[in-house]
């Protein structure tokens, strides 16, 4: 089992913990009155309904044969089909996927949309691949996939290495196959084949949001408030722009080869520039280089770590100084770390409150291609603000409520929207 998977069973666990402590204790070791949570309920929380592992063949361009394996985990469906992301990376196996479906289950339930969680991976490095090849190897993972993905069944889209053309491939594939125009079976298309406005920007967007939200609740809105960003893809790159267009002072942003850091603020616009140039942020003119590691631990107000999971760890957690820490990226603080900041009253927004945008505005585009109406760009942001807001809200509710971090807030909301559904359907 994998660290993250082993995180993610750590939080259930602890949440029902503080579920049963509000509810008074019973004799069970995980239980809740108020949302009626069996251990039972709990081991199907815990346990993905569905673990797809095949093997695709791909004629490679020199004509060999190459095998690639690849991985479609279903974590469970009670709220609505399967939902979640296709990554390539070499590092991908079975661990990896099953703790992503299981954090898409969670964040699908606290966004309030009506999917479960799932996700898929293949371990191959696409940089590797022409462009031939990596066409090859979708087309092949959608027709080993085929009887398992569907509008109404589980719902691919973009992820780490994947993009609007690869998703294009996955609809013409699984057309070709049903034998007719299925644009609903994924979603981060490209707008010409059914694509919705503001899918690019949507995670980052979303994040904003939510920070915005969360600002407003600590009566930060009139200090001033310095960012700074770890990771400059596309999540990370998004929030800055947007943050700095709204005027807040992005001080330092970094990417996989290195960061930079300015006190005065960074011109983000400019920062972009330089990196389609450069490949890079590093070498920005008015800044200063410096570590990924660095840049984790500047006196800032706000870390927003938008890059790679585990990060921020118990060897680094002392070391943090942000008083708001927003997770962009999946899993960057470890259990442990969480627990030494809660500690010391650092508020963590945790990522499946912060990159929800993403599966939102998903879904909004998943309702688009079944009802054949598109939205413009205003009505799908509007869209995704009331969402956010939504969701933002109960999280700090249920936190102050019940005097609890905010994670374990955010996990007790969807806990009980889980549940709830399990016991009207009977499950």
């Amino acid at each position: 089992m994998s660290k993250n998977y082993e995180e993610c069973l750590r939080q259930i666990e602890k949440t029902c913990e503080i579920i049963n402590k509000i509810n008074g204790g019973c004799e069970q070791p995980v239980c809740s009155n108020k949302i009626g949570l069996s251990c039972h309920e709990l081991d199907i929380l815990k346990a993905p309904k569905r673990i797809i592992e095949v093997s695709v063949p791909v004629k490679m361009d020199d004509g060999r044969l190459k095998i690639f394996t690849a991985f479609r985990v279903q974590h469970n469906n009670v709220r609505g089909p399967f939902k979640g992301g296709l990554r390539y990376h070499p590092s991908v196996d079975l661990d990896e996927v099953k703790s992503l479906a299981f954090w898409m289950t969670i964040k699908c339930a606290v966004a309030d949309i009506p999917y479960g969680g799932a996700k898929g991976g293949i371990t191959v490095d696409p940089s590797k691949l022409s462009q031939g090849e990596l066409e090859r190897l979708t087309r092949g993972y959608v027709r080993a996939m085929a009887d398992f993905i569907g509008p109404d069944k589980d719902i691919p889209a973009p992820d780490i290495n994947t993009n609007a053309q690869i998703m294009a491939w996955i609809m013409d594939e699984y057309s070709s196959i049903r034998g007719c125009n299925e644009p609903a079976v994924v979603t981060g298309k490209p707008i010409e084949i059914g694509g919705s406005l503001g899918r690019g920007t949507a995670t980052g967007r979303g994040g904003f949001f939510v920070l915005q939200n969360i600002i407003k609740k600590l009566d930060f809105d009139n200090r001033d408030i310095k960012i700074a960003v770890q990771g400059f893809g596309n999540v990370g790159m998004n929030f800055a722009h947007i943050a700095d267009a709204h005027g807040y002072k992005i001080v330092a942003v970094a990417d996989l080869k290195g960061g930079i850091y300015s006190n005065d603020g960074l011109n983000i616009e400019q920062v972009i520039e330089h990196k389609e140039k450069t490949g890079s942020v590093v070498g920005f003119a008015d800044s200063k280089d410096i570590s990924n590691k660095e840049l984790l631990e500047l006196p800032v107000e706000i870390l927003v770590p938008a890059a790679i999971e585990n990060v921020i760890n118990k060897d680094n957690a002392e070391r943090i100084k942000a008083e708001l820490i927003m997770e962009l990226a999946n899993g960057p603080i470890t259990f442990e770390a969480g627990e030494i900041l809660n500690k010391k009253g650092k508020v963590i927004i945790p990522d499946v409150l912060a990159n929800s945008g993403g599966v939102v505005v998903s879904y909004f585009e998943w309702v688009q291609n079944i009802r054949h109406f598109y939205w413009d760009l205003e009505k799908v942001n509007d869209r995704l603000l009331e969402k956010m807001n939504m969701a933002t809200d109960i999280v700090w509710k249920y936190s102050k409520e019940y005097k609890i971090d905010m994670r374990s807030a955010a996990y007790f909301v969807a806990i009980e929207k889980l549940v709830k559904a399990f016991k009207i359907r009977g499950i």
